[in-house]
């Protein structure tokens, strides 16, 4: 490994050639030198990581390179065939004003008929509150009994919100990711209506047990459809570690909250232990406990770490898969997504022989090198670790090529739960689990709704008229 012109590798394999050769030198000197030269070996290695060789975002790399685009020869603006935004006239428009031509200005003498308007409009908003006040009439008998028209079922109290109004809330907290205390500024300074953080609280509680029922359908249509991703993120909830399960696909999202990043969770979220399809993972052996369904690894995993092998460990063979997989993955795509069988058993017998010159280039531990009364794997390299998964998870690695709808990476898994990581940035912490609880399942809810198509206002707004998108029933 290279830090700004020096190898260190290089340099420590001569300081422990030097070690080796000097007789004079304690025991003990020597077993802290030794030690030194281990710990400025594990420090290199962990500067060496970046977002290409880890999982590491883009953001945490040192003096990132912006990518710089290529001059061409294309007009500014969007191009031919490119489904623009720009505004465009309206048939209904709510208000129209009509300018009329003072005909004080025109030339005297001639004689002019109206043939028309030209037209222009203006898009702007009125922000504003809308009071409605239901006075229901009293009426008295001769007896002096009194009748009371009855009020809609929804009015009851003397003031109270509205449901448009709780559904912005909501969206403002939970789409858009505003703190409570934005959104009560919003309302008292834009809108003039006092609101208190704790009812933007209150409105987000309204919403997730409104939800009750969605939680239970988008569980058993992840349960029973043919692919899953899975995913997990370590979130902070009151000062302490927990983790954000995500199940997802093309049409649903299902997020769970919990202590446990293993299968007490997925046990608790009840998806994957159900599931018969085809579970897509960052391998992580957790999920390798549900034996009911096959399994797909993320390879954009496997590409940073044969980066990092290749990088840091100096593997040739790293190099060799990277391509590899990189090139297959070109192939699929360019065949729709799924390979004839003829193809892939070629790509499939190349696969085989890049591991097998692998195993020659980084073989496993020696077990002459076991101690007396030692049990269990001897320690591997992460180089090693790697190659042995690459092996062992052969049909999990290459299910991508034969299935038109199992992906190359699990990136639908991440996306899904990536916005997860800004409410934290922006926020920091949940404060309760009844907090993580709710952001699960309101944002797991609207993820849903966005696939299918659906607006997340019109989405936030149906949960308090009390109904669910048909998608989903």
């Amino acid at each position: 490994m290279k830090l700004e012109g020096l190898d260190i590798d290089a340099t420590i394999k001569e300081v422990e050639s030097a070690l080796k050769n000097e007789k004079d030198l304690s025991p003990s000197l020597k077993s802290v030198v030794t030690m030194l030269l281990l710990i400025v070996k594990l420090l290199t290695n962990r500067v060496g990581l970046n977002s290409s060789n880890s999982s590491k975002p883009p953001s945490s790399d040192p003096n990132r390179l912006k990518s710089t685009r290529k001059k061409t020869d294309k007009k500014p603006g969007g191009q031919a065939g490119h489904e623009g935004v720009t505004l465009k006239q309206i048939a209904d428009p709510d208000e129209v004003e009509t300018i009329i031509v003072d005909r004080r200005k025109l030339p005297k003498g001639k004689h002019y008929k109206e043939i028309g308007f030209e037209k222009r409009q203006v898009f702007d908003i009125y922000v504003s509150r809308l009071v409605t006040e239901y006075q229901a009439q009293i009426l008295e008998d001769e007896s002096g009994k009194r009748y009371v028209a009855p009020f809609p079922k929804d009015v009851k109290k003397a003031v109270q919100y509205g449901p448009t109004l709780k559904a912005h809330a909501v969206y403002m907290s939970q789409y858009q990711l505003l703190p409570y205390k934005r959104i009560q500024e919003y309302f008292t300074e834009q809108l003039h209506i006092p609101i208190s953080q704790g009812s933007v609280f209150n409105f987000n509680k309204e919403a997730f047990d409104k939800l009750a029922p969605f939680d239970s359908l988008v569980k058993d249509k992840l349960a029973v459809s043919s692919v899953v991703h899975a995913d997990e993120t370590g979130v902070n909830i009151g000062g302490d570690r927990h983790w954000l399960h995500c199940a997802s696909n093309v049409s649903y999202t299902y997020f769970l909250p919990h202590k446990r990043r293993g299968t007490e969770a997925m046990d608790s979220m009840n998806i994957i232990p159900r599931f018969k399809g085809i579970l897509c993972h960052d391998h992580w052996t957790s999920y390798y406990q549900y034996d009911g369904c096959l399994h797909s690894l993320c390879n954009a995993h496997h590409l940073r770490e044969l980066t990092r092998a290749h990088e840091q460990d100096e593997q040739a063979w790293a190099e060799k898969v990277q391509l590899f997989l990189e090139e297959l993955n070109i192939a699929v795509n360019d065949a729709g997504g799924k390979l004839e069988k003829e193809e892939a058993d070629k790509y499939r017998q190349q696969y085989k022989d890049l591991l097998k010159e692998a195993e020659i280039e980084c073989p496993p531990p020696d077990e002459k090198q076991r101690k007396k009364g030692q049990r269990g794997k001897l320690k591997r390299s992460k180089a090693r670790n790697l190659l042995e998964r690459l092996i062992h998870f052969e049909d999990d690695v290459l299910r991508f090529m034969e299935n038109t709808e199992v992906p190359f990476t699990n990136n639908q898994g991440e996306r899904d739960i990536r916005m997860t990581k800004v409410q934290q940035k922006i926020s920091g912490c949940f404060r309760t689990m009844e907090g993580a609880e709710m952001f699960s399942r309101i944002r797991g809810y609207l993820s849903t709704c966005k696939k299918q198509g659906m607006t997340s206002s019109l989405a936030t707004e149906l949960i308090f008229a009390g109904e669910l998108p048909e998608f989903i029933k």
